[in-house]
């Protein structure tokens, strides 16, 4: 039978041995950093920061399951042991690359259409029916003001329109007489049209 004493001491070293584990993985498992890939960052570039060389590539492409030590992606966070460095061969000289941020496809481009102006299909039968409906009734009125005679004459009314002498400014030809009555007409009534209804209410205009 053992001696108490070789059971203790047998105990303690057990105790020691798995202290000493449990302590080494604990500083193993603490050395692994998680590092989140920022915009410009390469493998080669984040290695330098950890490692101040290209050796850990290798060890971080292996340890994050990157297929192309080529492609990382901004955003992505990445295992990285410090302590450990790949024992496989250095890989050939890796061509820096930029990780650009995504890029959107622009909207495509529309070219407006000229507008097509319509063509006015119902304004020249409306013009064409006031002009009608106006030379009607300016047609009306010199008949019942002078039976559309450009030279009749009542005082100091004067011609088809028998307007004041003052208006015609002593020029009393028809072309006058037609351009004094028009310009009459529309500075006082707006139309021939509204000096008739004038006219039908208080027989003069």
């Amino acid at each position: 039978m053992k001696s108490l004493k070789t059971l203790l001491y047998s105990a303690a070293l057990t105790t020691v041995a798995t202290t000493g584990l449990l302590f080494v993985n604990q500083s193993q498992a603490s050395a692994a950093t998680t590092y989140t890939v920022a915009n410009g960052d390469t493998l080669s570039t984040i290695a330098q920061k950890f490692n101040g060389s290209t050796e850990l590539v290798n060890q971080i492409a292996t340890t994050n399951n990157i297929a192309d030590i080529n492609m990382i992606f901004v955003g992505e966070q990445l295992t990285i042991d410090a302590d450990q460095v790949a024992t496989t061969p250095a890989p050939a000289p890796v061509v820096t690359q930029q990780v650009a941020a995504p890029v959107q496809t622009p909207a495509p481009v529309v070219q407006a259409q000229p507008a097509v102006q319509a063509a006015p299909v119902q304004q020249a039968p409306v013009a064409a029916q006031t002009t009608t409906t106006t030379s009607s009734s300016k047609e009306w009125i010199a008949q019942k003001e002078s039976g559309s005679s450009y030279s009749a004459r009542n005082g100091q009314l004067i011609g088809r329109y028998q307007l004041s002498a003052s208006y015609l400014n002593g020029d009393y030809s028809a072309a006058n007489q037609d351009r004094v009555a028009d310009q009459y007409v529309t500075s006082r009534y707006g139309s021939w049209d509204v000096a008739k209804s004038f006219w039908l209410s208080n027989g003069w205009y």
